[in-house]
């Protein structure tokens, strides 16, 4: 039977950065195409869906607001949402909301300080796998806080404080997960998050993505999809800088009999043991006052959600092997509580979703 429509040919050159919502279609469109590289609408059968794929579907017409099947991107997550959805990435850009922090995102473009970025993970590699880029991003349900309590001395009818940013020698400490009787600290868990520091920019595939859903914003935002710059993961300056770190601050958590939590994805783990000396650093023991845990961080059902997959721990003795370095002075019990009590408010109450 001879076709009822006329398709409407298509080049075969490899397009840089194709938008496939503009491509050209006769009065019903054309099929699915494939995510992964494989746009050549030639090769490409329109009866069914290739398993595996996300690809851009029909849209019929005088069906209400048609939202764009998202393209292939290396931004895995933005502003907390997976770049796999459909839906009206316009509005959540304008809103640059943080559902972890449920406030605007803070991590803002130097050029443009009223810009949020929202970039929470990517793809890295040639596995493309999943990296964590913000560490907001690990504050996913609070689970990494109910991971602690394990740690705290805490009793039933107490409460439980998220308090952020408490000083102490060498820095200060991203949370310190609290039991609180009427008013009183009673005991305290300090939880240092740490994600991976980024080479080069992520901007110019964000872009690329909200170009695919009609959604990059300014004359100037979109050229950004244009730009060759590319980003990788720096590995060596980020572990460096949390050993550094830590070993600044655990000496304050052990002389305080306290412990240190550090929350981190599992790669990051796996190459802090492959490049530096790790070997003392064995299976969790509460007796230790730095703990490790890691996480993994996968795809499931359309969205990325967090695991933990390993608890280690060492002394101060043990974080100071790493780097070869000396002990930092200890701070005093009173004044870590006299920082947490100041702190304490309905807004660090630990919700639990």
């Amino acid at each position: 039977a001879k076709a009822s429509h006329t398709l409407c040919p298509i080049s075969r050159r490899s397009l840089p950065h194709p938008d496939f919502g503009n491509v050209a279609a006769g009065r019903c469109g054309f099929g699915p195409f494939l995510r992964h590289g494989n746009n050549d609408a030639g090769r490409q059968s329109t009866r069914q869906k290739i398993g595996g794929h996300r690809h851009v579907a029909r849209v019929s017409r005088g069906c209400g607001p048609a939202y764009r099947y998202p393209a292939m991107t290396d931004v895995l997550e933005l502003f907390g949402e997976s770049t796999t959805k459909v839906m009206d990435w316009q509005t959540l850009v304008d809103r640059q909301q943080c559902p972890f922090l449920g406030r605007k995102c803070i991590k803002i473009r130097k050029s443009a300080p009223d810009i949020s970025i929202g970039t929470c993970s990517v793809a890295h590699g040639r596995r493309k796998r999943p990296m964590v880029i913000c560490p907001f991003r690990l504050l996913e349900r609070s689970k990494i806080f109910v991971d602690c309590l394990h740690l705290l001395s805490h009793e039933p009818g107490h409460e439980l404080h998220v308090v952020p940013e408490v000083a102490v020698p060498g820095g200060s400490v991203d949370y310190f997960l609290t039991s609180v009787d009427a008013g009183k600290v009673v005991d305290f868990v300090g939880v240092e998050l740490q994600t991976m520091d980024t080479t080069g920019s992520v901007w110019p595939a964000r872009q690329r993505f909200l170009q695919t859903v009609s959604a990059a914003g300014s004359i100037a935002d979109k050229r950004a999809q244009y730009q060759t710059t590319t980003y990788g993961m720096n590995w060596k300056m980020t572990a460096k800088t949390i050993l550094v770190q830590l070993h600044h601050k655990i000496q304050t958590f052990e002389g305080l009999r306290r412990h240190l939590v550090l929350v981190t994805q599992s790669e990051l783990l796996d190459y802090l043991k492959a490049n530096f000396i790790f070997d003392h650093v064995a299976k969790a023991r509460r007796r230790h006052a730095m703990q490790f845990h890691s996480y993994s961080f996968r795809g499931r059902n359309g969205a990325y959600t967090l695991s933990l997959t390993s608890r280690l721990s060492t002394d101060a003795d043990g974080v100071g092997m790493c780097l070869g370095l000396k002990a930092e002075p200890k701070m005093e019990m009173d004044r870590i509580v006299a920082q947490l009590v100041r702190k304490l408010s309905p807004q660090t109450l630990l919700q639990v979703a």
